[in-house]
């Protein structure tokens, strides 16, 4: 093996063809996306515009502690498997270990070339040369381009070696602009995932929204008790997000990839519940066919989600502690015991202490589910969530329905002191109501349906007004949402004395936003003594 010692001149035939294949691949080079294909097709246009053949590209793993083949012209996939080496073993481990260009005139001649790949022993011609140079990456070896020709006499090593080594240089640039590429990727998405983790700061664990801090209480709970087999049990109003909460808790655990099954206690009768809750052999009861698994088998390994709990009938009660506690059961008309591993999350909106006391609900029971409580806050103690919600609402809706509707300031100042009795599922059904009956962009006031103002809050305020006032008013003849503002804001006026600072801190609204409805409705107290 004799290691190339300089560089002569070329001549105007060599450097044409020289120019067009560097041509080729710097366009290539601009245009590519995947840096495999691209250095496939960098040695493509060896073999097409310079005649060399089986070109190939090595490349240093790390990993191996080996030098492989990245890409190669001449070679079927086969072969290219087969040319590994180490960093010291034959002609290509030299070039890489010297990190100078070296010829093989006769690889027949020379026993360092090993002709791993098999490559070459279809070759009819007397001699194959093959040739080497490093590929340097800031000062240090990345790896090996080689090429084999069938030559002539009048061809010459030096113009190889020396274009050779320009296209090594090239190489090496497209393998650090695609490093930094995939540095910059890679730094894109570790922001991409800080931002998510934000986004979930902001909206709670999946994306549950909330960043008031009741529920940022919630949040630290379900973090504590995730990655546990603890049972909880969730308490809170109907339509405040349990069934989301009981999800978090199972995604937020090493049970994630098995099952959540989620079952009503309320929504059946006794005999079904059973049946769907441990299962039945066949001919258990008339209709029962054939046997069926219950809902506690179909979630072993996973989780298991018991909503309205506290309307389990107590003749079922018995059996669900024995779950609890030992974690087996028998389907209805089988002797067989089933003993299933079952994460169990329960949730309900009536007291089960109360429930306990009336004799309604076993206390042994209570006790075992009460192990880890979450109450989870109404919306009205969580007025900082509101507008989050409802945003978030609104794109949902609006993209569901193929509109662009936005929300006025005034009615979301409403939907914040509004004291939700329904809580979230009552703000989605608002929601999905007013954007498909908004007939124009704009949500206001207008938009909301009346019994949202005189089943609740309007009503009872007035009624009290008016008897402070001495005088008779019927909300229900109110003609409009405007008119009914306009009332309650003049009753809380005239109750402090016309001071708008009382008036407003009363309805829990700001000085401007007060302000701004006085001017809107042209209420001043002269005008007010003169209709009286």
């Amino acid at each position: 093996m004799n290691a190339y010692p300089m560089i002569t001149p070329t001549d105007g035939r060599t450097q044409g063809l020289e120019l067009i294949a560097l041509s080729r691949i710097t366009e290539l080079i601009g245009k590519a996306v995947d840096l495999d294909s691209t250095l496939t097709s960098i040695l493509r246009v060896l073999g097409d515009t310079m005649k060399m053949e089986r070109a190939t590209l090595l490349v240093f793993d790390r990993a191996s502690q080996k030098l492989t083949i990245k890409a190669s012209c001449g070679l079927s996939g086969e072969e290219e498997m087969r040319g590994v080496y180490r960093p010291d073993e034959g002609v290509c481990g030299q070039i890489f270990q010297s990190c100078s260009p070296f010829v093989v005139p006769d690889i027949e001649s020379e026993p360092l070339f090993l002709n791993r790949t098999g490559a070459r022993s279809k070759v009819r011609k007397n001699k194959i040369s093959f040739l080497g140079v490093p590929v340097m990456v800031q000062g240090k070896p990345e790896g090996v381009l080689t090429v084999d020709r069938l030559f002539g006499d009048d061809i010459s090593f030096e113009e190889d070696i020396r274009f050779l080594t320009v296209l090594a240089t090239l190489i090496a640039q497209f393998i650090t602009l695609h490093r930094e590429i995939a540095k910059k990727e890679a730094k894109l998405i570790a922001e991409n995932a800080s931002l998510k983790a934000r986004l979930h700061q902001i909206h709670g664990d999946h994306f549950i929204i909330g960043h008031s801090k009741p529920m940022q209480e919630v949040f630290s709970i379900i973090d504590k008790i995730s990655s546990s087999k603890v049972t909880a049990l969730l308490l809170g109003e109907s339509g405040t997000g349990k069934e989301l909460v009981a999800r978090a808790i199972h995604e937020g655990g090493n049970r994630k990839d098995q099952p959540l099954i989620k079952v009503n206690c309320a929504a059946l009768p006794e005999t079904l519940l059973e049946s769907e809750l441990f299962g039945h052999e066949r001919g258990a009861f008339t209709g029962a066919h054939a046997a069926r698994p219950g809902r506690f088998e179909l979630a072993n390994c996973g989780t298991i989600f018991l909503d309205e709990i506290g309307e389990l009938p107590l003749s079922l009660q018995a059996k669900m502690l024995r779950v609890l506690q030992e974690k087996q059961f028998e389907r209805i008309g089988g002797t067989k015991t089933f003993n299933v591993d079952v994460r169990i999350v329960a949730a309900t909106n009536v007291s089960l202490e109360d429930a306990v006391a009336q004799g309604r609900f076993r206390a042994d029971l209570y006790y075992r589910l009460n192990v880890v409580p979450i109450v989870l806050p109404p919306l009205r103690e969580r007025k900082d969530d509101i507008p989050l919600l409802f945003s978030h609402f609104l794109a949902t809706s609006n993209e569901r329905n193929g509109k662009k509707v936005q929300i006025t300031s005034e009615l979301l100042d409403f939907l914040i002191n509004y004291p939700w009795p329904g809580n979230i599922r009552e703000m989605q059904n608002l929601v999905e109501r007013m954007v498909i009956l908004a007939e124009g962009d704009r949500l206001t006031l207008n938009d909301l349906p009346p019994n949202l103002f005189i089943n609740h809050r309007v009503v009872p305020d007035e009624a009290r007004e008016n008897r402070l006032a001495g005088t008779t008013i019927h909300p229900v003849n109110h003609k409009s949402l405007h008119d009914i503002e306009r009332l309650e804001i003049e009753a809380s006026l005239r109750r402090n004395g016309w001071v708008q600072v009382r008036a407003a801190r009363e309805l829990g609204l700001t000085e401007r936003q007060i302000g701004y409805r006085i001017k809107k409705y042209g209420l001043n107290r002269y005008a007010s003594f003169r209709s009286e």
